[in-house]
Parts: structure tokens; C-alpha cells; sequence
């Protein structure tokens, strides 16, 4: 599943430089990449480059999905989506909100507990994106839109060691 969509750079520029203006910076101190952010904004920019000159590759229009940051570049940080596509994002979309997205071709099982016994409640889309909770034991606790519960760690992009 893909999430994002190819555009133009002069159909997004004049949105583009209204949402950085009003967009306030991440308060969370840098961290020594790679490590794990999410999207905070509904429509967000990746471009070639680690600036505003740089032309845009795809806007994404998924709030919340969890990306792994490579590289940092003043305001600007290098990363990865779950479909391993990289580029460049300015921090101001950037949250630190824990999430992840359902991987595979297949739905994933959302249990109950965390384990292969525990009841089945749901099977959720690849694509999938959610609050992350905890995690043990090979599972992850997972929010989506209020539908809480277990989902096996390796079907799950953004969790672990990034």
C-alpha cells in the first residue's frame, strides 16, 4: 500500500510555504539517528533535498505514519518510509508520537493478549497505521482509531531498534 502520491513541485509550493510558516518546531531535543518519528500533520512534503529549493518527490496524506529518521541537516531530517522510499522532510511535520504500520501482503491478527492464544478481535489492512504501546514477548500493543489490541511485532514497521 502506497502513501503518498506523486505531485509537482508548483502545485504544492504555495501550501507547502503557508505550512512551514505556521507549523511550529518539534520541542524534542535532536537524537542521534536512526530513530523513530511519525508524521504530525495531514499532508506533508518529501523532497530530493534538505531544502525549501528542493523539488518535492510526494506529498503524504497519512497522519501518524511512522518514518526512520537517517540523517539530520539542520531543520531538515533524512528518512525512511515503510515502503522504503527516502527523502528529505523539514521537522516541523515531524511528531514524536510512537506508531506503526502493518506490513505484509496479508492482514495482520489483532488479539486479545499477546499471544497466539489469546482471542482474535480483528485483522487488520497492511497499511494499517496506529499508537504503538508497549511491547514484549514478540508483540505490540496497537491502537487504530480505538480498536486496541495485540499485533505480532514482526508484521509491525516502526517498533524495535530502528
Amino acid at each position: 500500500m502506497s502513501f503518498r502520491r506523486f505531485v509537482s513541485a508548483a502545485a504544492v509550493l504555495s501550501l507547502a510555504i503557508g505550512a512551514l510558516c505556521s507549523a511550529p518546531l518539534s520541542s524534542a531535543p535532536d537524537r542521534k539517528p536512526p530513530y523513530w518519528q511519525s508524521l504530525r500533520a495531514d499532508e506533508v512534503n518529501m523532497r530530493v533535498g534538505p531544502g525549501e529549493d528542493y523539488g518535492i518527490r510526494f506529498v503524504y496524506h497519512r497522519r501518524h505514519l511512522p518514518v526512520k529518521v537517517l540523517r539530520i541537516k539542520e531543520n531538515w531530517r533524512f528518512v525512511e518510509d515503510p515502503d522504503g522510499v527516502r527523502g528529505w522532510m523539514v521537522i516541523n511535520f515531524l511528531g514524536n508520537e510512537r506508531t506503526a504500520s502493518v506490513r505484509g501482503r496479508a492482514p495482520a491478527e489483532m488479539r486479545s493478549g499477546g499471544s497466539d492464544s489469546a482471542g482474535l478481535l480483528w485483522k487488520i489492512a497492511p497499511g494499517a497505521v496506529g499508537k504503538l504501546g508497549d511491547c514484549g514477548n514478540g508483540w505490540c500493543k496497537l491502537d487504530i482509531d480505538r480498536h486496541v489490541g495485540f499485533v505480532r511485532q514482526d508484521r509491525l514497521w516502526g517498533v524495535g531498534q530502528p
